[in-house]
């Protein structure tokens, strides 16, 4: 039987950088699957975590995943009554879990309930996926290997489009009930050539007329760069451009629809957005585990550097599903072997986490990277 010990003091106070690396590698076993905000299996990202709060950081846990289930880490409810990570056994750090949204208990004007139009991320982000059907979903010779779109919405947990009244109707709401600081408006890529950019605009406006709410939009490089000036010009504060991988035969290999628009393309584009929105105000998403290497990771982040681009790397997480699913996420020492060091980088370029103005690099909670820019751990 596994020894535990409940009553000792806490072997970490503070949430480090290495331990919020392990948790989110590795995963953890909850005691109570039901502690904390619901979490779902499957679907549009994040899937298969759960939120939680260490020393005021929230970060996402993979609670859902294969590795999760073998996990050394567990999260219980000692005598004290306090919640504590445990690690074969031994206390590490108290943690808490944001509470249920109250936005998620109310219906839009025409009958959709709040929770299927976006839903919280992490402990103060609005998010949603204004399209939840994507051109490249339909084959698995091009989708993303990773992707989960459309689960959401087979599984009826979420609508094919969001309009951009009931965005802002649930915007209004969740600012206004529990204290959303920013927002995160992605989507799949439909047919054309602006790939998204036109719905977003329109709902990034419809927002801001509704409450004064930063907004990152989220999108592929779209064929023409004037479509950066008209989603800022219609209320986007930030813009993501995700990468996901950073090297072509990775890229071929993991989203073979996605690759045909080539890293080039990519730099080009964020060349055009960053006068647009800022230095530090358009990042991208790279999945580290996926094949790509530390050493080509890091070169692509230095080209995203002195782009002015904030390259925002997160372990690569297993969602239930689809044809990655088995795929081993991470080891805890690889990623301390990119975020380390991209953490240097990124203070020497002048950009920090915290001064995005909204969007998944401001949330940092899929990744221990701005804890390693803070230097906690």
């Amino acid at each position: 039987m596994k020894q535990t010990h409940p009553t000792a003091a806490p072997i970490s106070p503070l949430p480090t950088a290495e331990l919020m690396t392990e948790l989110q590698s590795y995963g953890v076993r909850l005691a109570d699957p039901d502690a904390g905000a619901q979490s779902r299996r499957g679907g549009a990202g994040p899937s298969d975590h759960k939120a939680m709060t260490l020393d005021g950081m929230t970060i996402m846990v993979p609670v859902h995943t294969a590795p999760a289930a073998q996990s050394p880490f567990e999260i219980a409810q000692v005598p004290s009554g306090a919640t504590r990570i445990l690690r074969d056994g031994l206390p590490l750090a108290e943690v808490s879990f944001p509470r249920r949204p109250r936005f998620y208990d109310l219906v839009s004007t025409d009958g959709v309930p709040y929770w299927k139009i976006a839903t919280l991320h992490g402990r103060d982000v609005l998010a949603t996926t204004v399209l939840q059907e994507c051109v490249r979903y339909q084959s698995r010779a091009k989708t993303c290997q990773f992707c989960a779109i459309g689960q959401s919405l087979a599984a009826g947990r979420t609508i094919a489009r969001k309009t951009p009244q009931q965005l802002a109707e649930v915007a209004k709401a969740a600012v206004a009930l529990d204290g959303v600081t920013h927002m995160v408006m992605t989507t799949g890529t439909p047919p054309g050539k602006d790939r998204g950019c036109a719905v977003l605009a329109e709902s990034a406006a419809a927002v801001k007329a509704a409450v004064d709410l930063p907004i990152q939009v989220q999108c592929e490089p779209p064929d023409d760069d004037a479509w950066f000036a008209r989603m800022k010009e219609a209320g986007a504060d930030s813009l993501g451009m995700h990468l996901e991988a950073v090297t072509p035969e990775v890229r071929a290999r993991i989203m073979p629809g996605k690759a045909q628009v080539p890293i080039e393309r990519y730099l080009s584009a964020f060349e055009a957005a960053v006068p647009v929105f800022g230095k530090g105000q358009v990042s991208t998403y790279i999945l580290a585990g996926l094949g790509d290497t530390r050493e080509a990771i890091l070169a692509m982040c230095e080209a995203l550097l002195a782009r002015g681009v904030y390259p925002f790397v997160v372990p690569f997480v297993p969602i239930s599903g689809t044809p990655l699913e088995h795929h081993p996420a991470p080891q805890p020492a690889f990623m301390k072997s990119v975020l380390q060091p991209l953490a240097d980088m990124v203070r020497a370029a002048g950009l920090r986490a915290t001064d995005i103005k909204a969007g998944c690099g401001k949330c940092g909670a899929c990744s221990a990277l701005s804890t390693y820019e803070r230097g906690i751990g």
